[in-house]
């Protein structure tokens, strides 16, 4: 059983250059040279096998919003965006923002191109109990126990087993008829269609509901378009403009890029699964 609130991924950048076209490449307030150490919980893990053993191993991040680093105010960026990372333990993978149905140019990018060093601390509940009975689910609830959930389901197209475990943060029971409904995230899914053998090109970021231990609904979140009338003041700039050039008359291939667009959660995947919640022994 996971400890997610202590379970951490760092990483250290490599020494800050100066970008040839954007004043704040990266969001990044510091000098020529400067290295920096990034650090952030872990928030769900993702597993992928064949049957055979575990094939994959992907997990999220917590996330923030898009900022400068390290300044001394002014640390938002307006227009705003999130930033969340998904990875592996080799790479770092696109989170979607189109819906499953519709293809993206994404691909995984190893985490030693990005990063001058990494590592994640995997952190663990020793001897966990597995609650399978909703009476166990709500006595616990009720306790104020630690709580994850873990779901598995297989893909009927690779036949490839999808197993994901997240904190359960919220959590609805009525103690009378024993019933409870778990409903929280954030967690991860893979895009199965990417698959490549050895990791996926792309993630969708979902939140999960169940109230038996036998199916689940994910909703998934993606990208949409705002309205015409409203880009007066979500796309206006406030302090510092993120895509300023050092020359406004060199401008980079696809200059200017987007700005970023609101995120939805809608679609949804229902799915048989097999579900577990783990009891770690209250601190």
């Amino acid at each position: 059983m996971i400890d997610f609130p202590r379970s951490f991924f760092t990483w250290q950048t490599f020494p800050i250059k100066p970008d040839p076209y954007y004043k704040y490449a990266g969001g990044f307030i510091g000098k020529e040279g400067d290295v920096r150490h990034v650090r952030f919980n872990l928030e769900s893990r993702c597993s992928i096998s064949d049957g055979n053993g575990k094939m994959a191993e992907l997990f999220v991040g917590a996330p923030c919003r898009s900022e400068y680093t390290i300044p001394r105010r002014e640390f938002f960026q307006i227009p705003s965006d999130e930033f969340r990372m998904a990875f592996s333990r080799t790479h770092q993978i696109p989170i979607a923002k189109r819906p499953s149905g519709e293809s993206e140019t994404a691909a995984a990018q190893e985490l030693s191109s990005s990063f001058r060093d990494h590592r994640i601390s995997l952190r663990e509940h020793a001897h966990p109990v597995e609650l399978r009975a909703p009476e166990q689910v709500v006595e616990a609830t009720l306790a104020d126990a630690l709580l994850n959930a873990r779901c598995a389901y297989q893909d009927l197209q690779t036949n490839l087993r999808v197993t994901v475990e997240y904190p359960v943060n919220l959590i609805n029971v009525n103690r009378e008829d024993s019933t409870f409904q778990v409903c929280t995230g954030p967690l991860i899914l893979p895009d199965l269609a990417t698959w490549n053998g050895r990791t996926v090109e792309r993630v969708f970021l979902a939140q999960a509901a169940f109230t038996a231990f036998d199916y689940v609904e994910f909703i998934l979140r993606r990208e949409i378009a705002p309205a015409a009338e409203e880009l007066t003041w979500l796309h206006r700039i406030e302090g510092r403009d993120r895509l300023e050039l050092h020359d406004p008359g060199n401008k980079p291939p696809g200059y200017p890029p987007s700005r970023p667009s609101p995120k939805v959660y809608h679609e949804v995947w229902a799915l048989q699964a097999e579900i577990v919640l783990l009891r770690a022994p209250n601190l």
